[in-house]
């Protein structure tokens, strides 16, 4: 599989939006593409988790339709699906084709449930963002300029892996992505699932999941 076409134009555009915020949040980061059928599961990493299986992960997924049945399973940098959208030069077109560097990222080594998701409840999108701009806010005052990078990354792990007062509760890091991926404008309250250990966050402009 080397290029993927999408149903238009305005589709692949969403594509570039979802990776230009993804990489607002870690310029090195990595996507997952998986299609099967006229479906496009896009996978991106906001924060990486700890240790070879990655606990902790927080992934930022969008669902795109396709216009050509498709089969892939690959994990490239964000880099290099922004190197491919900028050769559009502005003429449009529904294709996209697939970058031959693939990348090792934890995260994406286990896949989600697809099925087996409990409904735990509501959160209003507020609130969310309200949460991922305190702890913003909380890591530029505890990091200044000139930090060493164990130091920041230390800071972000104790802001973004701590639980978030909501109910239901969810991880402040999973606000954090909602809110860079811009999942939080799209509807006034965010649904809350669970699947054994996976945590999801779902609005109707993409999902966050946390292992």
């Amino acid at each position: 599989m080397t290029e993927l076409h999408f149903a238009d134009a305005e589709t692949l555009d969403d594509l570039a939006t979802f990776v230009a915020r993804a990489r607002s949040a870690d310029a090195d980061a990595a996507i997952r593409l998986q299609a099967a059928g006229m479906s496009l599961a896009a996978y991106v990493g906001v924060l990486p988790g700890r240790g070879l299986l990655a606990e902790g992960a927080v992934i930022g997924l969008r669902v795109m339709p396709l216009a050509v049945a498709a089969d892939l399973d690959t994990t490239v940098p964000l880099s290099g699906i922004t190197d491919r959208l900028a050769r559009r030069d502005g003429k449009g077109g529904a294709t996209l084709p697939v970058p031959p560097t693939t990348v090792h990222a934890g995260w994406a080594a286990v896949a989600p449930p697809r099925s087996g998701w409990e409904l735990l409840g509501t959160v209003p999108t507020e609130d969310l963002k309200a949460v991922a701009l305190q702890g913003i806010q909380e890591i530029a005052e505890g990091a200044p300029e000139g930090s060493g990078s164990r130091a920041v990354a230390g800071l972000r792990r104790a802001v973004w892996d701590r639980e978030a007062p909501t109910r239901p509760p969810v991880v402040s890091g999973a606000a954090f992505a909602a809110h860079v991926l811009g999942f939080l404008t799209s509807a006034p309250v965010a649904q809350v699932f669970g699947n054994e250990r996976w945590l999801r966050l779902s609005t109707p402009a993409g999902h966050v999941l946390v292992r």
